[in-house]
């Protein structure tokens, strides 16, 4: 386009501004349409913090909860999440096709059994994902919630890298120094004292370095896993909610497979559903909703507020962590740890302004 198409262009554009301004209606229209956006982006927001910080509230207290009778098996809780999250997919691509049967069998038989080729390549990421859900359960089982939390953010760094490697994505100067602010911070948080060993024997069950290799792993599974998603859906043109099935379908078959191979004997003993009460309900239903909740976010929102929710909800887990669960009792270099990774988090995610005046066409 040259100068004087873009000139031409800018009239035009100006000129529809003006008359914009001159009708009541469009300009209140558009002003509703951007409070509605900003009331999604919002309600997005707390929906996640909510979401991320009950689900590993809750499921660090099943998992140590005592109970009479058997514990709930964490791999087919997995399972069933699986299988939630199919179905609210379903629901999703069947509003999406006008509330129509006929049009949601179409597109599910389209876009799923016509192109198996597609849906195979989803099989990766999908044993990747059953994997990561499973030592989740592990790591909560042998961490505080505090503690899982800040570990986690780890995820930032190896899908990073990960994002380098495999899609050539270039880092800027704040990237790069809030990976190494977040290293530190979250060796901080890692970093052993007499006083946080005693805690741990007296409060937490289970091993801290169980607990601490299956958050590693799960860090490392989750960043490739997420880049590897990432790099199908700009190859194709199909939706999230359809890949989400796909997701589901294999994941929920390897799910299978590890209650078949780990928990079989437990399961043919005691049956499925053993240790469910309506606990592990909520546990599932968190978890299946998990990837659901960072769609909307990632539509609505932006990285700076999904880095401030990750915040409060590391700080909401602390808290609730020490005064209900009572299995943590913070001390000064987990503190310094934690605003680390704060930090960390929230400078990964900065956008830097270009300086200067942009040049007019």
């Amino acid at each position: 386009m040259n100068n004087y198409s873009k000139r031409g262009f800018w009239v035009l554009a100006k000129e529809g501004d003006m008359k914009t301004q001159t009708s009541p209606d469009l300009k209140g229209q558009e002003g509703d349409n951007q409070a509605m956006s900003t009331n999604l982006k919002y309600l997005s927001l707390g929906i996640l913090v909510f979401q991320t910080t009950s689900l590993v509230l809750t499921m660090r207290y099943s998992r140590t909860l005592k109970e009479e009778g058997p514990r709930y098996l964490s791999s087919t809780a997995v399972v069933i999440a699986e299988l939630l999250k199919i179905m609210a997919c379903i629901l999703l691509v069947y509003k999406d096709s006008k509330c129509s049967l006929r049009a949601l069998n179409r597109v599910l038989h389209d876009e799923i059994l016509n192109k198996p080729m597609e849906t195979l390549k989803l099989a990766i990421p999908s044993g990747i994902y059953t994997l990561q859900n499973n030592l989740l359960y592990v790591a909560l089982s042998n961490l505080d919630a505090a503690t899982y939390q800040v570990t986690y953010q780890l995820k930032i760094l190896t899908t990073a890298l990960f994002s380098v490697s495999m899609l050539s994505k270039k880092l800027g100067v704040y990237q790069w120094l809030s990976l190494v602010i977040l290293m530190a911070g979250v060796a901080f948080v890692q970093w052993p004292s007499d006083s946080q060993a005693t805690t741990a024997k007296e409060l937490s069950a289970g091993s801290q370095l169980v607990g601490l290799v299956a958050v590693l792993i799960a860090c490392f599974s989750s960043g490739f896993a997420g880049v590897y998603f990432e790099k199908i859906l700009k190859e194709t043109k199909q939706s999230v909610w359809i890949r989400n099935i796909q997701l589901g379908f294999f994941g929920s078959i390897f799910g299978l497979m590890g209650v078949y191979i780990y928990d079989g004997e437990l399961v043919s003993k005691n049956g499925f559903f053993q240790g469910y009460n309506k606990l592990t309900w909520i546990v599932v239903v968190l978890q299946a909703l998990g990837g659901l909740v960072i769609a909307a976010v990632i539509k609505y929102a932006d990285n700076i507020l999904k880095g401030f929710a990750t915040s409060l909800s590391i700080i909401l887990s602390t808290l609730i962590s020490y005064f209900w669960l009572q299995d943590f009792v913070p001390t000064s270099v987990f503190f310094l740890g934690a605003v680390l990774v704060i930090v960390a988090t929230f400078l990964y995610s900065y956008d830097p302004k270009p300086t200067g005046n942009p040049i007019k066409a």
